[in-house]
Formats: structure tokens, sequence, C-alpha cells
């Protein structure tokens, strides 16, 4: 399965971004919550952004692969993902904050869900 191997790479970036997080607790001795400290709120938020928006990429990837699409669609869609959230998660996390790589990776996530959600229309109501 094509969308096997873009998520082992997503999981990779997300384990990337929760050690982070756990990093920062040990080397800070924070426990639950974030203290108020700001430093752990954006490494808080750049994991819980990547938990949020890319298991519904995968999900959408894995039904148009579900549906028999190309090949080709699917690494599209899945190469996208995968550069959206790692711009995405890069800009989140810089200190400052790298506005335009966040923009540019919500977009390129939100564009792989556009061509997930119009290879499954197409293959479900047209191809038929």
């Amino acid at each position: 399965m094509i969308t096997g191997a873009y998520a082992a790479l997503i999981a990779i970036i997300f384990i990337a971004l929760s050690v982070r997080v756990i990093l920062f607790r040990r080397q800070n001795q924070l426990g639950l919550g974030d203290h108020g400290n700001k430093s752990l709120m954006k490494r808080m938020r750049a994991q819980a952004n990547c938990a949020e928006y890319a298991p519904f990429g995968l999900l959408l990837m894995a039904l148009v692969e579900l549906q028999d699409a190309a090949p080709s669609a699917l690494h599209m869609i899945g190469a996208t993902l995968l550069l959206g959230r790692i711009v995405h998660g890069y800009g989140f996390s810089a200190s400052p904050p790298i506005m335009l790589m966040r923009q540019a990776g919500m977009m390129l996530t939100f564009a792989s869900y556009l061509v997930s959600i119009s290879c499954l229309l197409f293959l479900s109501f047209i191809w038929t």
C-alpha cells in the first residue's frame, strides 16, 4: 500500500515533534499542562496540529487507494501531505515561528485534502 509508506514517514514527523515536547518537559522539569510556558505551548501545538491534520489526510488518501486510483495520483497526494506537514512543523517550531512556512504547510495539507476529495468524487460518481 502506498498510503502505508506515507503514513510511516508522517509518523516519523509526529515522533520528532513529540520528542521535542518530551525533552523540553524533562529539561525544565514540567509535568502535565503547559505551566504558562510559551515555548512549551508552541511545541505542544506543533505536535497537536500534526495529530489533528495528518490522520484525516491519510484517511482520505487510503480511501482513494481503495478506489484503485493510479499510483501517480496517490504519490501526488502523499507527497503533498508529507511536504505540508514538514513545512508546517518546521515553521511552527522555529523561534520565532516562520509564518510563511506555517501558511504554506497548511496550504499544502489542504491541497492534499482537495486532491483526495476530487479523486474520491470522480472515482465514485463519474468513473463508475
